[in-house]
């Protein structure tokens, strides 16, 4: 066999091998369940597929929030959120990290500010997105008007941020880490704010399959859904 021809089998067995590792993996990831009417337009929104993520574009022209996923966990799972909240008038993305993981791109939200112009802009995230938004967040504060972690905490200091932090998590979450949560808690402003979500777990912030080691909650998604959404909305529109 020629050098040309055994370079190419090889080529072509790498490629192989790397999308069946690459389907291997999507597949282990927590894929969105039940979001479907939550990624088409409606009357008061527009969602849209970007090169980011997903834009849910409501009726709100001044206030948008970035958010970052969980670890492993597709990006549409966090759609019933994003959109309830893009009712409300704030318009909202959800940043696609590269392999579901927010730590190989904590920055991704440059590219949203970049590219849309909104006169206040808000961050979140779950879990490990969460806190890799949060770290963000703490070198680039004067672009942001609060930040809001869904079972997640700072790691870096965010004590002389001008904007509150709201801490929002299941009162049986069984995967947050309770102790770097109280450490998270010393490095947030002081006009900060904790939410326990009575009856929530770890995963009921998105809509997607039980999580390992979560708790078990004693309320719906939905009912923990909606008290994040009134919880963010009302914190931004008051």
């Amino acid at each position: 066999m020629k050098k040309s021809a055994k370079l190419l089998l090889l080529i072509i067995i790498i490629a192989s091998l790397c999308g069946i590792a690459a389907g291997v993996y999507d597949s282990s990831c927590y894929s969105a369940v039940g979001v479907e009417a939550y990624l088409k337009d409606g009357d008061k929104v527009k969602v849209s597929r970007i090169r980011e993520g997903y834009f849910f574009d409501g009726e709100g022209k001044d206030k948008a929030l970035i958010f970052y996923p969980g670890a492993k966990v597709k990006e549409a799972s966090y759609a019933p959120i994003m959109y309830a909240l893009a009712e409300q008038g704030i318009d909202c993305f959800i940043v696609r990290m590269p392999l579901k993981m927010a730590f190989l791109n904590k920055d991704k939200a440059d590219r949203i500010l970049k590219k849309y112009k909104y006169e206040s802009y808000y961050l979140a995230g779950h879990s490990l997105g969460g806190a890799m938004a949060a770290n963000y967040c703490a070198r680039h504060k004067s672009d942001y008007k609060g930040l809001f972690l869904l079972a997640a905490y700072p790691s870096e200091d965010l004590s002389k941020a001008k904007f509150p932090v709201y801490f929002i998590y299941g009162e049986n979450d069984g995967v947050l880490n309770r102790k770097k949560l109280e450490k998270g808690f010393g490095l947030a402003p002081k006009n900060s704010q904790t939410i326990i979500i009575a009856g929530g777990n770890h995963a009921y912030f998105g809509s997607y399959k039980e999580q390992k080691d979560d708790g078990k909650a004693t309320i719906t998604p939905e009912e923990q859904q909606n008290i994040t959404v009134d919880t963010i909305a009302t914190s931004i529109n008051e």
